[in-house]
């Protein structure tokens, strides 16, 4: 293996940053669904709407879970900097190699977690087509 340097580390603090700004998005657009779907709830008690309340309770987990990740492996890869940066070049490698472990994990929960979200979506699609044939 070729040795850790100061940039390999580093080259994910854009990928990782972008990745967080992404996430964000999603849990602020979680939230806005979720304070419009309590108003309608408070209205009508729909068997329908608790379905969606609890599809949105996992989306918003996994979505936490996408954050810790994501955030756990930026923080690993600013410790590996640090590592390197006093010549702890194999502990560095450890703590590198976790930090992409953690990011990995991450991505993994979003694809769970973007499933999830499109068979929600079907669902609506799916109840609009059944009113229209009405």
């Amino acid at each position: 293996m070729e040795e850790l340097t100061l940039t390999t580390p580093a080259l994910l603090f854009s990928a990782i940053s972008l990745i967080m700004l992404a996430y964000t998005n999603r849990f602020l657009a979680y939230a806005a669904v979720i304070r419009n779907l309590s108003d309608k709830y408070l209205e009508k008690k729909e068997d329908s709407l608790i379905r969606q309340i609890d599809n949105l309770k996992l989306r918003l987990n996994l979505t936490r879970w996408m954050q810790i990740f994501g955030i756990s492996s930026l923080l690993l890869c600013v410790l590996t900097m640090f590592l390197i940066y006093i010549d702890q070049h194999m502990l560095a490698v450890w703590v590198f190699g976790v930090a992409l472990i953690l990011l990995i994990l991450s991505l993994a929960f979003l694809i769970r977690e973007i499933q999830i979200s499109t068979r929600a979506l079907a669902h609506h699609l799916s109840d609009m087509e059944a009113d229209l044939k009405k």
